[in-house]
């Protein structure tokens, strides 16, 4: 019995060691990989639920995550100084996509979003979350820091031109993360305490001009996220059955497909947006808390793997990568749960969807050819 728990210890070490090798030559993370994977299995298995059962979603789904990531492996073998010298050029390529989206996309639920390639469309907007951020960190690669005023302004264009671009397809959720991921490199390159307190009162003053710029729907999500019951057949709907479906599940949930708000159909977009919500009412708090940990798990070891470089450019752009993706599961989990205003941000890798997705995961794959290089960068 020793000499056989030896043989399989041995094995296992042997096997480990053999999987480190290679995830090592194709310049991948192991740790990061794995957290990233085991999100991915949960969201299908999550998926499959969501959708009715339907396999079709899960092969669709499975496709979806095969493509991102070979995605994630093609952009980890990019070595920094080619993602640098890129930068400039995928965020004018991403500006030219929004205009042509913007003047002949195809129109879909009410938004001009997407460019129809006839095999498939994709949103051009989901580029520019990595393009914004490079495009920024590329900028401030060569300057002193912290930004001086005029930095600050060119960096301003920058961000909100592709954010003003996506708010009027309309697409609000993806233009505030946009926004935010632009936002992110500019605030780890370090602002002075009175600069960051003046930003917050610009904040607010545009929040307050933009009000009246918004569409109808998008003020009325707003008032309705302060009172859903104002109108709980119509805007206040989603949060209203959302909110039931997460608390009628309690802390174990009432069980694998047996959930009645999401099976019943009662809950919109149960696969996409509303999926946080299915998991609440199937899988109870445990099953919420489960899937919350693994995002910590690789938002943590994103984020260590930021604090290992060597140069402005891949710090600051490794350090928006990791951040924003803890902002996407923050703003999708506190829009389902009631505390934040619903703007149809999708819950990473595993709301069902295609380009969000992959970009995604591009850009992890961005993260860890970064650190995998941070002596050649440095």
């Amino acid at each position: 019995m020793t000499r056989l728990r030896e043989d399989v210890d041995s094995t296992a070490r042997r096997t480990l060691t053999r999987s480190t090798r290679i995830l090592g030559a194709l310049q991948l993370d192991g740790p990061l990989v794995l957290g990233l994977a085991l999100i991915a299995a949960y969201g299908q298995f999550v998926l499959y639920s969501a959708s009715g059962g339907d396999w079709n979603a899960i092969m669709r789904g499975s496709i979806r995550l095969c493509v991102g990531a070979l995605a994630m492996l093609v952009c980890a073998q990019i070595k920094p100084g080619q993602m640098r010298r890129l930068s400039p050029w995928l965020y004018l390529v991403g500006l030219v996509l929004l205009i042509i989206v913007d003047a002949i996309g195809y129109i879909g639920k009410g938004a001009q979003r997407w460019l129809d390639l006839g095999l498939f469309r994709f949103q051009p907007s989901e580029i520019m979350k990595l393009a914004v951020p490079m495009a920024c960190a590329w900028y401030l690669r060569e300057r002193a820091l912290p930004p001086d005023g005029k930095t600050l302004l060119v960096l301003a264009v920058i961000i909100l031109v592709p954010t003003l671009l996506t708010i009027i397809q309309p697409d609000l959720g993806t233009g505030l993360l946009i926004l935010m991921s632009g936002a992110l490199v500019v605030l780890f390159a370090g602002l002075q305490t009175w600069i960051i307190a003046l930003l917050g009162g610009a904040s607010v003053a545009a929040a307050w001009g933009g009000w009246y710029l918004l569409h109808d729907y998008q003020r009325q999500r707003v008032l309705t996220f302060l009172d859903p019951q104002s109108d709980p057949l119509g805007a206040g709907y989603h949060i209203i059955q959302s909110t039931i479906a997460i608390g009628s599940g309690g802390v174990t949930g009432k069980g694998y497909l047996q959930g009645t708000q999401g099976q019943l159909e009662f809950l919109p977009e149960r696969s996409t947006d509303f999926v946080f919500a299915v998991i609440g009412e199937e899988l109870g708090l445990l099953g919420a808390l489960l899937l919350l940990a693994l995002y910590a798990a690789v938002v943590l070891r994103a984020l260590y793997l930021a604090t290992q470089m060597r140069d402005t450019f891949a710090r600051l752009l490794s350090g928006s990568f990791a951040t924003i993706f803890f902002v996407y599961v923050f703003i999708n989990a506190g829009m389902v749960s009631g505390l934040l205003p619903v703007v149809g941000v999708p819950l990473p890798l595993v709301s069902y969807g295609g380009t969000s997705l992959v970009t995604l995961l591009a850009g992890f794959g961005m993260l860890m050819s970064l650190h995998a290089n941070r002596k050649l960068a440095a």
